[in-house]
C-alpha cells in the first residue's frame, strides 16, 4: 500500500523539456489507463501543469516497486529516450511523496510561492482520474487531504493573499515595457483557465481595448462578455495580431502556434511598433525565433524569475505556518496509512496461515481418513481456532501500538507476504 511518485518540474527541467513531457487532462487519463492495463499499478493520478509533470501511483498487488516501469512508460508515452531525462526525474515514496503533493497543493512548490492556480489544477486532475476509475482508497484519501491542505493554507495564512499567478506576473512584465496599459490594446488567444485569468488581469489593469480569440467561438464569446472584451473569430487571428500591442497565448495542445513569419508580417503591418508577447502555453504556442524580431518582446513562463523572486521575498514570512499545516496532514496520512498497512498485513498473514493449514491437511489426508468424519471435522476446527489464537496477540499489538503498526512491513518480510502467490490465494 505504498504511494510512489515520479516526476519532473521547473527546478529539474527547462520549459523545452517540460513541454515535451506535458500531459493534457485527457492524456493523463490515457496514460493512467495504460499503466493499469499493463498491471503495474492499482491506482494512478497523472498531474501536469506548466511547471510539472508527475505520476502518483499505488503498485498493483504482487507487482514490484513501479519506479522503473513508470519511468519507461513516461518516456514511451512521449516518445523520448530515457537518456534525455538523465538527472531530471525525481522519485518519492510514501511520506516523501505525500509531503510533496501537499506542498504542491499549498503553493509551496510552485515557481511563484502561493500560486493561485495550482489548487484548482490539482482538483481538476484528481476528479478526472476519479471519474475514469483510476483512483482507489489510498489516492482518494491522499488527494482529498491534499485539497484540504491547500484550502487551509489559503484560509489560515497570508501565503495566498493577493496571490501572484502566472497571468499577473505576465502583466507586471507588460507594465515594465509600456507603463500603464490604458493606452494599449491586447489580445488573448485561448479561453481556458489561464487565458481567462490573463484576460481578467488585463481588464483589471485598465487596458484600452481587449479581444479574446478561441478555436471554440462560443467560449471566446462567453469569456469576452465576462471580462468586457470583444471576441474575434479564430480565422481572423493574423489580422488581430497587427492591431494589438500585447499578445497572450494559452492554447492547449500542439496543433496551433504563432510562427516567426506570421509575427514578422504583423510587425510590418503595424509599422514595427513595440509588441509584447507572453507565451503561457505548455507546449509553447510561439516560435522562440520570433524573439529576434525588432521591437518584439517575447517571454515565456521561465522568464518570470525576477518577479518570482520578488514574490517569494514578500511571502516567505508565511512559509513556516504553511509548512506546519503540511506536516500536520502528513502525520495524519502516515497514521492512517500505517493502520491500513497493518490491517492488510494481518489479513494476508491470516490467509497464508489458512492456506498452509489447507495444504497441510491435504498432504495428510490419508492419515486423517483413519478418524471418523465427526473427529476429522473437530480436528480441522481446532486447527482453525489455533490459527485465530496465533493471530490474536499480533492483531491486538498492531492495533494498539503505532510504532508496531509502522513496522508492519517487517511482518511481510518475515512471513514472505510480498510474493505474488503468498496471500491472494485460499479464502478468495
Amino acid at each position: 500500500m505504498s504511494v510512489y511518485l515520479l516526476g519532473l518540474n521547473h527546478r529539474t527541467a527547462g520549459v523545452a523539456l517540460r513541454e515535451r513531457l506535458h500531459f493534457s487532462l485527457e492524456d493523463g487519463v490515457r496514460a493512467g489507463e495504460s499503466l493499469r492495463r499493463d498491471g503495474l499499478v492499482d491506482e494512478v493520478v497523472v498531474l501536469s501543469t506548466c511547471n510539472r509533470s508527475e505520476v502518483y501511483s499505488v503498485a498493483a498487488d504482487g507487482a514490484s516497486e513501479p519506479q522503473g516501469s513508470l519511468e519507461r512508460h513516461f518516456c514511451s508515452f512521449h516518445s523520448i529516450e530515457p537518456a534525455q531525462l538523465n538527472g531530471c526525474l525525481y522519485h518519492r515514496r510514501d511520506r516523501d511523496a505525500v509531503e510533496h503533493l501537499y506542498r504542491v497543493a499549498a503553493g509551496l512548490d510552485s515557481m511563484m510561492l502561493g500560486e493561485a492556480e495550482i489548487l484548482g489544477q490539482v482538483r481538476e486532475t484528481y476528479l478526472a482520474a476519479q471519474r475514469a476509475g483510476l483512483t482507489g482508497p489510498i489516492l482518494n484519501r491522499l488527494f482529498q487531504a491534499g485539497l484540504e491542505v491547500g484550502k487551509r493554507v489559503r484560509a489560515e495564512t497570508r501565503l495566498g493573499a493577493q496571490a501572484m499567478s502566472v497571468a499577473s506576473a505576465a502583466m507586471k512584465l507588460a507594465e515594465q515595457i509600456f507603463g500603464a496599459l490604458k493606452n494599449n490594446s491586447a489580445a488573448v488567444f485561448g479561453s481556458g483557465a489561464m487565458g481567462a485569468k490573463a484576460a481578467q488581469q488585463l481588464r483589471s489593469r485598465g487596458v484600452g481595448r481587449l479581444w479574446v480569440a478561441s478555436r471554440t467561438p462560443e467560449h471566446a464569446r462567453e469569456l469576452a462578455a465576462r471580462v468586457g472584451a470583444q471576441w474575434a473569430p479564430w480565422e481572423k487571428s493574423a489580422e488581430l495580431l497587427a492591431q494589438v500591442d500585447i499578445v497572450v497565448t494559452s492554447v492547449a495542445g500542439s496543433e496551433w502556434s504563432l510562427t516567426r513569419e506570421a509575427l514578422a508580417a504583423a510587425m510590418h503591418a503595424r509599422g514595427n511598433r513595440r509588441m509584447f508577447l507572453i507565451d503561457l502555453g505548455v507546449p509553447r504556442n510561439i516560435d522562440a525565433a520570433a524573439a529576434g524580431l525588432y521591437n518584439v518582446f517575447l517571454y515565456g513562463v521561465d522568464d518570470l524569475e525576477e518577479i518570482v523572486a520578488q514574490n517569494r521575498q514578500a511571502r516567505e514570512s508565511e512559509v513556516p505556518r504553511a509548512e506546519a499545516i503540511v506536516r500536520e496532514h502528513v502525520e495524519k496520512f502516515a497514521a492512517w496509512q500505517s493502520g491500513a498497512n497493518a490491517v492488510a498485513a494481518l489479513a494476508d498473514l491470516r490467509r497464508k496461515l489458512r492456506l498452509q493449514r489447507e495444504m497441510f491437511t491435504d498432504a495428510h489426508s490419508e492419515e486423517l481418513t483413519r478418524f471418523p468424519a465427526e473427529e476429522r471435522e473437530r480436528i480441522l476446527r481446532l486447527m482453525d481456532e489455533l490459527v485465530e489464537e496465533l493471530m490474536r496477540e499480533p492483531s491486538e499489538r498492531l492495533m494498539k501500538d503505532r510504532e508496531v503498526r509502522e513496522r508492519a512491513v517487517l511482518l511481510r518480510d518475515l512471513f514472505g507476504l510480498n510474493s505474488p502467490d503468498s496471500s491472494r490465494r485460499g479464502g478468495e
